[in-house]
């Protein structure tokens, strides 16, 4: 756990998060497969030394939702009832959304539908989403997130999954064999074609986009759960910036809820290091 501290992050209107997988910092960061996603980590700003908490999937998630792993088994079935970030935000007159690609219906709690995973998607499993039909109501399609930038009606926190064959976990096209760099190469052109658009939209203003990685490749014990690349974009953003505070996913939950001014910090959030440093 990283020591609380840190400068605060300022406030933002908007805070969207993308989450890509299983790759190490060193496959990610000056690979020619992902020349999209190195562009934004060059011009904007670069955590080099972030880590996530735990192999597999699952616990990282957790981390990054509830400030606690809670399980490292990807195929648990149960219910979160610990603080989490819906509960904080509702508390605080905050909305959010979770944009998945892939969901079956807005408001599936259900279990997989290849190419959508249910447990790269952490809100399925809290009760604050399980137990009201009008917070599960903010699990939706991908496609509304195009829609609600048009309308101007994007929530204050947008949680944003592409689906398995576009995070870099699957084979695009649902190939049963491809080569690392088609994985990368299929989530590069997935950022550019969805993240792109929202970057350089008037909507994007007083805003910050944060992608990271749930985990790095299983041999990569470094911190538990192995180095990975995380890139903050906005126009508050240090533009070039490079971090080499050590961070990991409870620092980017403290972070969102930092910009969002929500005091309430859920778990390991409430004494991890911000990620101020970032911003101008």
């Amino acid at each position: 756990m990283t020591p609380s501290g840190g400068t605060a992050v300022p406030a933002q209107d908007h805070v969207f998060l993308v989450v890509l997988e299983n790759h190490s910092f060193s496959q990610v960061i000056g690979s020619p497969s992902m020349p999209y996603l190195n562009s934004l980590a060059s011009q904007h700003g670069l955590a080099t030394n972030y880590f996530a908490n735990v192999h597999p999937s699952i616990g990282n998630y957790f981390m990054l939702t509830v400030g606690a792993i809670e399980t490292v088994d990807n195929t648990f079935t149960g219910i979160i009832t610990d603080n989490n970030i819906v509960r904080v935000l509702t508390a605080s007159g905050k909305s959010w959304k979770a944009y998945l690609e892939s969901v079956p219906s807005q408001g599936y709690l259900g279990n997989d539908v290849s190419p959508y995973l249910k447990h790269h998607n952490p809100f399925a499993y809290l009760s604050d989403v399980v137990n009201s039909s009008a917070q599960a109501a903010n699990l939706v399609p991908f496609s509304q997130l195009s829609a609600d930038l048009a309308s101007g009606k994007l929530p204050n926190f947008a949680y944003i999954l592409p689906n398995a064959q576009d995070d870099a976990h699957d084979c695009p096209g649902g190939a049963l064999i491809c080569n690392d760099s088609d994985l990368l190469t299929a989530a590069d052109t997935w950022l550019k074609n969805n993240i792109d658009p929202l970057i350089n939209s008037p909507a994007f203003g007083n805003s910050v986009l944060i992608i990271t990685w749930d985990e790095s490749v299983l041999t990569d014990l470094a911190n538990v759960g192995g180095q990975v690349a995380t890139v903050l974009v906005g126009p508050r953003v240090k533009p070039g910036f490079r971090s080499t505070v050590q961070h990991q996913h409870q620092d980017t939950l403290r972070s969102i809820l930092q910009a969002l001014q929500v005091s309430n910090m859920p778990n390991a959030a409430a004494t991890a290091n911000s990620m101020g440093e970032f911003f101008q």
